[in-house]
C-alpha cells in the first residue's frame, strides 16, 4: 500500500479534528476529482512503520477525534487487505477514536467487506461533477452518502449518519 500524504488537524474530512491518510490507487478516476494525483497506485510513498508512528502520534492527542482514510480510494483492490488490517489495529489501540473512510464504491457493493467492522462512518459513491454541491457536509456531490456503518451493520440495512 502506498500513500501521498498524512494531514494533521483536518476539519474537512469528517467530524472534529482528524488525521487523514491519503492513499494511492483509484480505478474510478472521476472527472473533476479533487485529488487526481492519487490515482496511480504506484505513486507516493510506501506505507511503513514511520507513517504508522506519525498517525498514531496524532491519535494519541486527546483533541484528535479520529482518522479518515481517503485518497485515491482506500478500497482500491490492492489497498483493501492492508487498510482492513490497519483499521482493525487502530480500533483495538484507540477504541475512543472514530474511523471514517471515503470510497468511490457504493454501500450495496461492499456491505460484506470485513473492513466495515472497523469503520464508524463511510462516505460512498463516485464524485459526480454535475451533482457537485459545495454546501454538502463531508461530501462533494449529492449522490454520495454519509453512512453510519455500525448502525447499518446492526440493522442489516444502510443507515445515514446524522450530519445536522
Amino acid at each position: 500500500m502506498r500513500y501521498h500524504d498524512i494531514t494533521k488537524d483536518d476539519m474537512k474530512n469528517g467530524d472534529g479534528l482528524r488525521v487523514v491518510l491519503w492513499l494511492s490507487g483509484c480505478r474510478h478516476q472521476c472527472p473533476g476529482c479533487q485529488n487526481p494525483v492519487t490515482w496511480n497506485p504506484q505513486d507516493g510513498l510506501a506505507f511503513d512503520e514511520a507513517a504508522k508512528q506519525e498517525i498514531e502520534g496524532q491519535l494519541e492527542k486527546p483533541y484528535i477525534s479520529g482518522i479518515t482514510f481517503s485518497g485515491g480510494d482506500p478500497l482500491f483492490p490492492e489497498n483493501v487487505a492492508e487498510v482492513t488490517a490497519y483499521c482493525r489495529e487502530l480500533k483495538g489501540r484507540f477504541p475512543g477514536k472514530t474511523v471514517w473512510l471515503y470510497t468511490g464504491e457504493v454501500w450495496e457493493d461492499i456491505a460484506g467487506f470485513e473492513v466495515l467492522h472497523f469503520i464508524d462512518v463511510l462516505v460512498d459513491g463516485k464524485f459526480e461533477r454535475e451533482k457537485q454541491d459545495n454546501l454538502l457536509h463531508w461530501r462533494g456531490s449529492g449522490n454520495q452518502r454519509v453512512i453510519a456503518v455500525q448502525e447499518s451493520l446492526r440493522r442489516g440495512q444502510m443507515v445515514l449518519h446524522d450530519i445536522s
